[in-house]
């Protein structure tokens, strides 16, 4: 089967209405459509945290992973998507260990966060692509686009938004992981 290749374009709040729910938006390397997965508030920390390059006072589910990978001698070859079924997508993170390759069943938010961790490609099968893509017209800006999907927050939005999730859940423990992870990102020292 021939995989189609697609880059992270946006991170966004799927509905400003609802609280802790994200669209992250893929796109084609080599064509028109964008794919919207709609996430969950902690997997947009993961991936937010990882494009930023921002490190967290202890390590995250997704670095440890990584860690966990890297000290036992295995990589992350890519992360393919490879199935939509009843509006779920359904993904496998292919990866080398002793030379042998294998893959595991993931999450797509899963998938996408370890695979930003390894610089690993992102794939989608066509069938997903053709059911859930959105075309865009070749003339459409990037800010057309943000207004289709919805507007594309940056790093320090994303957090922002994540942690009055975390506050509005009383979920304060996460709420002061955030706290932190944005003084980060504000270059405040913590």
């Amino acid at each position: 089967m021939e995989l189609i290749q697609v880059d992270i374009l946006a991170l966004t709040q799927s509905r400003p209405s609802e609280s802790g729910a994200f669209a992250l938006v893929l796109g084609e390397v080599e064509g028109n459509r964008r794919l919207p997965i709609i996430i969950g508030v902690f997997e947009a920390q993961a991936i937010a945290l990882e494009l930023e390059k921002v490190q967290p006072p202890r390590p995250m589910t997704h670095d440890l992973l990584r860690d966990l990978m890297v000290e036992t001698g295995s990589e992350v070859l890519d992360v393919i998507i490879d199935e939509l079924r009843e509006g779920t997508f359904f993904a496998k993170i292919r990866f080398s260990h002793d030379g042998q390759e294998a893959s595991l069943d993931a999450r797509p938010s899963d998938a996408v966060a370890l695979a930003v961790r390894f610089d690993a490609a992102i794939f989608v099968a066509p069938s997903v692509l053709n059911d859930a893509g959105i075309p865009m017209e070749e003339e459409e800006s990037e800010s057309a686009t943000s207004e289709k999907l919805g507007r594309r927050l940056s790093p320090k939005e994303d957090m922002e938004r994540l942690l009055n999730a975390a506050i509005e859940q009383e979920d304060y423990e996460e709420a002061a992981r955030l706290r932190d992870a944005l003084a980060v990102l504000r270059g405040e020292q913590r």
